[in-house]
């Protein structure tokens, strides 16, 4: 099942896609407003930007050299479940919007995840293994690591399965399995 958001009022309409091939016009009516409105079946120009680079990047690195992990966004109201893969660096996470300078974009309205609230940088210990470091923004409504806020700018080594909010958003970490 699918969700689309009516645009003048933002209530939710449900509909099941599998019923409707790739490219497809559908044309929706608010029962909460009666606004109609349409939408084109198929993958969001974002989702597919994000497959072309991993593809990429898989096909760059081979083995374990290329999977530096993945932050997992779970499904709320503002949006679907997303897995968005990371890079050795900074990875700066935030709203997606079209120009936004950020690499790691989480397709979501939720007015509470600014357009660059938080980052993670993957980089590697003396022994050799990946470390995530988390960093607040600074953000507006602040960055959450087991229900505590980090300050401005503040730094937290978090670890596979870790759990961290950004706004009404929860994020899982996937830390690389090599």
């Amino acid at each position: 099942m699918k969700r689309v958001r009516c645009p003048k009022c933002d209530q939710y309409i449900t509909f099941d896609e599998t019923r409707y091939e790739s490219g497809q016009r559908l044309v929706f009516q608010c029962p909460q407003c009666g606004k109609q409105f349409a939408i084109k079946m198929g993958a969001s120009k974002l989702a597919n930007t994000q497959k072309e680079d991993t593809k990429r990047l898989n096909e760059d690195l081979s083995g374990c050299e290329g999977d530096f992990g993945s932050i997992i966004v779970i499904e709320n109201v503002f949006h679907y479940k997303q897995v968005l893969p990371l890079r050795m660096g900074e990875n700066k996470i935030g709203r997606y919007q079209k120009g936004n300078p950020i690499n790691t974009p989480i397709e979501t309205v939720d007015p509470s995840v600014d357009l660059l609230h938080c980052s993670i940088t993957v980089s590697r210990d003396k022994n050799g293994k990946l470390k995530y470091e988390l960093k607040d923004g600074p953000s507006n409504t602040g960055t959450f690591v087991d229900n505590e806020i980090l300050g401005d700018r503040e730094r937290r080594i978090i670890s596979d399965g870790q759990l961290f909010t950004i706004g009404a958003t929860s994020i899982i970490l996937r830390a690389a399995e090599c």
